[in-house]
């Protein structure tokens, strides 16, 4: 199997200055370049957005499954009593 290949894009940003140092200072922590300790926070950031995203769905979906069950009981409900179960066929 073969690794995904990120391809990569130079930017320049402007960052207030104490981002920058504190970017500097985890890099310097960490082993890591300051692009990647911003690139890995902006990761980091989108996953928890999806994640935001998904349990929406779900909560949605959830939701809209329950009513959709209550509505079908009610009908099931309604053709179980309108049936002659003295009736053996």
């Amino acid at each position: 199997m073969q690794a995904q290949r990120t391809e990569y894009c130079k930017i320049t940003i402007s960052l207030p200055r104490n981002l920058v140092e504190y970017a500097d200072q985890e890099a310097r922590r960490v082993s890591l370049s300051r692009s990647e300790v911003i690139s890995r926070a902006l990761t980091q950031a989108q996953k928890a957005r999806r994640n935001e995203l998904a349990a929406r769905g779900y909560a949605f979906c959830s939701q809209e499954s329950e009513e959709f069950a209550a509505s079908v009981a009610s009908a099931v409900s309604d053709w179980w009593e309108s049936e002659d179960w003295n009736d053996e066929r």
